[in-house]
């Protein structure tokens, strides 16, 4: 990574890069060259570019994309749920980058654009069985909520969600 990052929303021309970038940092062999991935876990599709194409039409959503120069490097999407309360999802970087720094900046970004939003808190939900990711969001202040909610596609053995939120009160 060099100093000409840059972290800005994506547009629908960014969807085949986010696509890519999705697919090797969470699944496959690729994704196993980071510490961040569902490779173990989940063995389909991420995101189809029909659900990644409907994320950048949604003006509820806001994707911030991370460059190094013109590199797509990593990625976080935020979503009003309400008034009050964002969603955060897809955070990932590049395989190859992560634990130097990248994801915790995507998610300060995406924090920050929350407060722009006037958002009160942000929600996420993480794979139950992820404990180091767990820990890494409840490090930077994200609290279990107690509600879990169920994996959107039934898998042998059963995935669920943990849910996590963090107030996004001014510092």
């Amino acid at each position: 990574m060099t100093d000409t990052l840059t972290i800005a929303p994506a547009t629908p021309a960014d969807a085949p890069a986010l696509k890519a970038l999705l697919e090797g940092a969470y699944r496959g062999d690729s994704a196993r060259a980071g510490w961040n991935h569902e490779a173990d876990i989940l063995d389909d599709e991420r995101i189809t570019r029909a659900e990644l194409d409907a994320l950048l039409a949604d003006p509820a959503v806001t994707i911030l994309t991370a460059r190094d120069d013109e590199n797509l490097i990593g990625c976080v999407a935020v979503t009003r749920k309400d008034a009050r309360l964002g969603y955060l999802g897809m955070l990932c970087v590049a395989p190859t980058l992560q634990s130097g720094g990248l994801g915790r900046r995507l998610l300060d970004a995406a924090e920050e654009h929350g407060r722009a939003l006037g958002l009160a808190a942000m929600e996420m939900t993480v794979i139950d069985s992820r404990e180091s990711l767990i820990a890494w969001y409840v490090r930077r202040g994200y609290a279990f909520t107690g509600e879990r909610r169920p994996f959107p596609v039934l898998r042998d053995p059963p995935v669920t969600f943990v849910v996590l939120e963090k107030p996004l009160a001014r510092a």
